[in-house]
C-alpha cells in the first residue's frame, strides 16, 4: 500500500481523491472546524490539528511515498489581496516545505510531491512566486512539472486549479508519462509564461507531464441539486425578485429564454460588483449560467459571495442560496461524507477544498505509475 502526508487537509479531500490503495500516516490542519469534519469521516488517529510550523520531523511517523500539500491560496488568488508567497496565509507553505527539506536531511524525502493551489500562483508577484516555489523543489532535489486541470472534466463545477508534481531526481520515471512539450489542455499559457520566466538552471529541473484526455462528463448541474435541502430556504417571491432586478439586460435576457425553454432550466447566480455607465460607477449585479455547470465554488475570504441557484420552469422562478450538500457533491463528495452542522463551516469547507475525481486523476495517471512502475506497466498491457 502507498503512503503519503496530507498537509493543509481541510475535510480530507485530497485523502478521499487517493483511495483505499493509499494509507495516510498524518493529516495535518489548523482550522479546528475543519479538523472535526476531518475526524468525523476518517477517524483521528492521524491527525494533528494546529500550526505546520509547530510540526517537527519527530512527529511525522514513516517513510511517506507522497507529501500533498493544498496549502492556503488566498494571498496568491486573483480575488484577494494579492500578498503572494510571503502573505500571512499563505506563506505556511514555506513552514509546509521546511518539513520535506528536514525529511531529506534524515533520508525521509518523499519520492512525490504535490502542491495544490489557485492559477494565480503562476502570475502572483509578477511570476516571482512560481519561481520561488521551483526553486524550493530544486533545491530539496526535486525535478518538477505543472498541470493545470478544470474539475469541469469530471464534475459539473469551472474550477481550474494548478498542480505542481515534484518526484526526487534519482527516482525513475517512465517516458510515457512526460511530453516533448506544453500540450494545451494541461499546460495553458499562463503555465507557458510562467515556465519562460524560470531560469535556465530551473528549466533544467522541469518536465512537460503528460495526461490522457478523460472521457466525456455525464454529469450536469441539474444532477446536484437537491429538491428539499435542509441547510438553505428558498428564497421569498420579494428576494427572488430583488435578485432578477439586479440582472444587466443581457442576464435578465437568459431567464427569459429559460423561460421560454419549456422546461425547467436551473442555473447558478453570482453576485459581482461592475463598474457600468458613462460615470464608471460601481453597480452590484448578479449574473446567471445555464450552462449546466456552476461556477467555481469560492469562500467569502477569497473576495467572492456564496453562489445562488435559480429554477426557472416557465412562469415560476425560485431561487436559493447552494446547500451545503449540494457543494458536497460539486466537490465529488458522495452524500454519506458528513458534513458540519453549520451551514457556513460546511459551505467553507467545500469551497476551500480540492476536488476529489481530480485528485484520482492525478494519482491514476502520473503518481501510482511513478511510485508502482511494475503494477502500471501491467495495467495498461
Amino acid at each position: 500500500m502507498l503512503s503519503f502526508y496530507e498537509f493543509f487537509a481541510g475535510g480530507g479531500m485530497a485523502r478521499a481523491g487517493l483511495g483505499a490503495g493509499w494509507e495516510c500516516l498524518l493529516a495535518n490542519d489548523f482550522d479546528p472546524k475543519k479538523a472535526a469534519s476531518y475526524a468525523a469521516n476518517w477517524g483521528d488517529a492521524d491527525l494533528r490539528v494546529g500550526d505546520v510550523a509547530a510540526l517537527r520531523v519527530a512527529d511525522l511517523p514513516g517513510k511517506a511515498d507522497l507529501a500533498w500539500a493544498s496549502f492556503p491560496c488566498q494571498d496568491l488568488s486573483l480575488a484577494g489581496a494579492g500578498a503572494g508567497l510571503n502573505g500571512s496565509r499563505s506563506s505556511a507553505f514555506w513552514a509546509f516545505w521546511r518539513l520535506v527539506r528536514s525529511l531529506g536531511e534524515v533520508g525521509r524525502a518523499p519520492a512525490l510531491v504535490v502542491l495544490e493551489n489557485v492559477c494565480g500562483a503562476l502570475s502572483s508577484h509578477q511570476g516571482r512566486d512560481f519561481v520561488a516555489l521551483a526553486g524550493a523543489l530544486a533545491e530539496a532535489g526535486y525535478r518538477f512539472g505543472a498541470v493545470v486541470i478544470n474539475a469541469v472534466h469530471f464534475l459539473p463545477q469551472s474550477r481550474p486549479r494548478l498542480f505542481i508534481i515534484g518526484v526526487l531526481h534519482h527516482h525513475p520515471v517512465a517516458a510515457y508519462l512526460l511530453a516533448d512539450g506544453p500540450e494545451a489542455e494541461w499546460h495553458p499559457p499562463a503555465l507557458i509564461d510562467a515556465h519562460a520566466r524560470l531560469s535556465p538552471a530551473l528549466r533544467e529541473h522541469w518536465m512537460w507531464w503528460r495526461l490522457p484526455i478523460p472521457a466525456p462528463r455525464t454529469s450536469v448541474f441539474a444532477d446536484v441539486i437537491e429538491d428539499a435541502p435542509s441547510s438553505v430556504a428558498w428564497h421569498s417571491a420579494a428576494e427572488t425578485h430583488k435578485l432578477l432586478a439586479m440582472m444587466s439586460p443581457r442576464n435578465q435576457a437568459k431567464v427569459e429564454a429559460a423561460q421560454r425553454s419549456g422546461r425547467r432550466m436551473v442555473g447558478t447566480v453570482y453576485r459581482r460588483t461592475r463598474t457600468e455607465g458613462p460615470h464608471q460607477q460601481k453597480v452590484q449585479r448578479a449574473e446567471i449560467r445555464f450552462d449546466d455547470v456552476a461556477g467555481c465554488l469560492r469562500t467569502p475570504g477569497g473576495g467572492s459571495s456564496r453562489q445562488a441557484i435559480m429554477v426557472v420552469e416557465g412562469e415560476q422562478i425560485r431561487s436559493r442560496l447552494l446547500s451545503a450538500r449540494e457543494a458536497a457533491r460539486l466537490m465529488g463528495l458522495p452524500d454519506s461524507y458528513r458534513l458540519p452542522a453549520n451551514y457556513n463551516d460546511a459551505y467553507h469547507l467545500a469551497g476551500d477544498g480540492v476536488a476529489t475525481p481530480v485528485v484520482r486523476f492525478l494519482a491514476q495517471s502520473i503518481l501510482e505509475p511513478i511510485l508502482c512502475p511494475v503494477a502500471a506497466n501491467r495495467k495498461a498491457a
